[in-house]
């Protein structure tokens, strides 16, 4: 039997395009990609700033719900549209990540909608 759990946070995109927030296998947790919105309200926020940290608040709780906590996570890869984000971008990076200090990359590349200015994609390990 599998220990595969699927994480949700009730996204209309996430039964749209048809994934799950996070999926659990194990002592991993993969977590989809996450962008700046508010998803208890849908509400995305013009500043990068506050989309990043939106995104951070988002994948705290997702891994709260899946039994990981941020200390857990081994790997991101933020996405950012535009490169003269990058000097806003990582003081909150720092702010959220700065004691996990996961392996990370960073990608320049246009999202999904234009109002989106980042998005982040974790893996999280609990293992021993």
């Amino acid at each position: 039997m599998s220990d595969r759990r699927l994480i949700s946070t009730g996204s209309p995109f996430e039964a749209a395009v048809g994934y799950s927030r996070a999926v659990v296998q194990g002592d991993w947790c993969f977590v989809a990609g996450i962008t700046g919105y508010d998803y208890t309200t849908m509400v995305l926020p013009a500043e990068i700033e506050k989309q990043i940290r939106n995104c951070y608040a988002t994948v705290d709780r997702v891994l709260a719900d899946a039994g990981f906590a941020m200390s857990d996570i081994v790997r991101v890869t933020h996405y950012l549209t535009d490169r003269g984000h990058v000097d806003r971008a990582i003081p909150i990076l720092g702010e959220a990540l700065g004691q996990v200090r996961p392996a990370a990359t960073m990608v320049i590349a246009g999202l999904m909608k234009p109002e989106m200015l980042y998005e982040v994609e974790v893996t999280a390990f609990r293992g021993s």
